[in-house]
């Protein structure tokens, strides 16, 4: 006989606890494995499989299953063919406390003296009573008579969320919160619990609950409804309402309301007085081009299911969706006017204009300055331009009668070189001596002292006239005409003989 675990995965069912399963040489039964194989355990290679807590028959004690051992081969002998291959290591001895809420059942049910069955029916019944006395305060909010007294077939025109008990959280009310609403809602207006109060005909509620979890749990459904959701609209403020920092809370939760509907999330948030102008102009374009999924398919006309009126069919199915286009063009017209009211109001966009006109202002301003200053560099520029030409032309003109003047001077002092010239000769009597000059000597001399004249620059004149100026005697003054005359001789601008009466 040998011991092998069964290791099931939870205690009361398919699955549990460990049990010892006790394998005899004489049985010759089969398990089924609990994925639905057989495994036969005369085979060793399948004593450790896993088997089910009823298939192996195991109840709150253990079996013994008897099967037989297989058969070693002929010729096999145990002190000949016995082959060692190693050695079992020394026993360790280990204390082990059972723990954990599978023994703890496990206690509670033999305690109790109860079966698995038993068990666990009493332990149903125990939590739903926790839950079912759980505080009130679990359910959001007080059941209004009205809504408790509603027909079911008016289903359409009920709250689904005020029905469970949701209305504070509406659209962003998870799966798991729907389900633990619908809960408690059951387990409060059961139709079995009010028959045991001696109500056995009001039921209305409970459908209303039960119509409200299909369609809340139903993603298309939900949907549908949501987008006719008016109860979670929030309205827009008034002016004195939205004074100061409250503007940009009231109309922040207007906007992250009506944001729900956009097919592009996250939404941008509508932001406080410190947000940049980024941000702002962000915000307001994403909603300009609001992108929103809202059908209205909720709201339409029940269409008739029979096949017999066609024609009526179509009609309501045209009329639906002509009636859903109008609702999304009213709807995008409501949601621009929404936009332009926060705009009018918002005092950053005030001052984002404000800024930028002054900004506008500011470059035209700069532009006027800069055009009036090059046009005062250019007036400044063809006024030194015109001073400078001016100027030149009085220092041309001054020039142009300063060399006439100096031409004049020169000229004059030229002429009165040439009179101290031809005085000197004078006053030397023509160099006659004595007694007068004839005319023919007169006009020889003179004749000499204009070829002389007519050799030499002004200067050379004025430097002659110099030297015969003051002088009276005729002999210096012709002593003077003779080295002049050999001066021009000698620098070759009078011929050797051509002046004969000054030497």
């Amino acid at each position: 006989m040998e011991k092998y675990y069964y290791i099931p995965e939870q205690e009361g069912g398919e699955r549990g606890t460990s049990y010892f399963i006790t394998v005899m040489p004489e049985a010759k039964e089969k398990l089924i494995h609990k994925r639905e194989r057989e495994v036969d355990l005369a085979d060793p290679t399948t004593y450790t499989k896993t088997v089910s807590r009823k298939q192996a028959g195991i109840m709150s004690t253990h079996t013994e299953i008897n099967l037989p051992l297989p058969v070693l081969p002929q010729g096999w002998e145990a002190p000949g063919n016995f082959k060692t291959l190693g050695k079992l290591s020394t026993p360790n001895i280990r204390t082990i406390e059972p723990v954990g809420p599978h023994y703890l059942a496990y206690a509670r049910r033999i305690r109790h003296k109860r079966s698995f069955s038993e068990d666990d029916r009493i332990q149903a019944l125990k939590n739903a009573k926790v839950v079912e006395d759980e505080d009130d305060g679990e359910i959001s909010e007080d059941e209004d008579p009205a809504m408790l007294a509603r027909e079911a077939k008016d289903w359409k025109q009920q709250d689904h969320y005020a029905v469970l008990g949701l209305k504070k959280y509406r659209w962003r009310a998870t799966e798991e919160q729907i389900k633990k609403a619908h809960r408690k809602k059951v387990l409060r207006h059961h139709p079995d619990k009010k028959a045991a109060a001696g109500n056995n005909e009001d039921d209305r509620f409970f459908k209303c609950i039960q119509k409200s979890t299909e369609v809340l749990l139903d993603p298309v459904k939900r949907r549908q409804f949501d987008s006719v959701d008016e109860n979670a609209d929030v309205e827009p403020p008034s002016k004195k309402a939205a004074k100061g920092d409250k503007f940009y809370k009231l109309w922040g939760a207007v906007f992250k309301a009506e944001g729900r509907f956009s097919k592009i999330q996250p939404v941008p948030t509508f932001g406080n007085a410190d947000s940049d102008q980024e941000t702002v102009e962000a915000f307001y374009n994403f909603f300009y081009t609001f992108d929103s999924w809202r059908s209205f398919e909720y709201q339409d006309e029940d269409v008739p299911d029979d096949n017999e009126n066609r024609d009526q069919k179509r009609h309501v199915e045209k009329k639906n969706n002509n009636a859903r286009k109008k609702k999304k063009t009213e709807d995008s017209t409501r949601l621009r006017n929404l936009i332009d009211q926060a705009m009018a109001g918002d005092e950053r966009i005030k001052k984002f204009r404000q800024e930028a006109s002054a900004a506008k202002n500011k470059k035209k301003l700069e532009k006027e300055a800069a055009a009036k200053k090059a046009e005062e560099d250019k007036k400044a520029e063809a006024a030194k331009l015109e001073k400078e030409k001016k100027e030149a032309e009085e220092k041309a003109k001054a020039d142009k009668e300063g060399a006439k003047k100096a031409k004049e001077a020169a000229k004059a002092a030229v002429k009165k070189n040439k009179r101290v010239l031809k005085g000197s000769v004078k006053d030397a009597n023509y160099f006659a001596g004595s007694k007068d000059a004839d005319p023919a000597t007169i006009d020889r001399v003179l004749n000499d002292v204009e070829i002389v004249q007519g050799k030499v620059d002004p200067d050379e004149i004025a430097a002659l006239a110099s030297k015969l100026n003051g002088l009276k005697v005729a002999d210096e003054i012709k002593g003077v005409w003779v080295e002049e005359v050999k001066r021009l001789v000698g620098a070759g601008k009078l011929k050797d003989g051509e002046i004969k009466a000054l030497v």
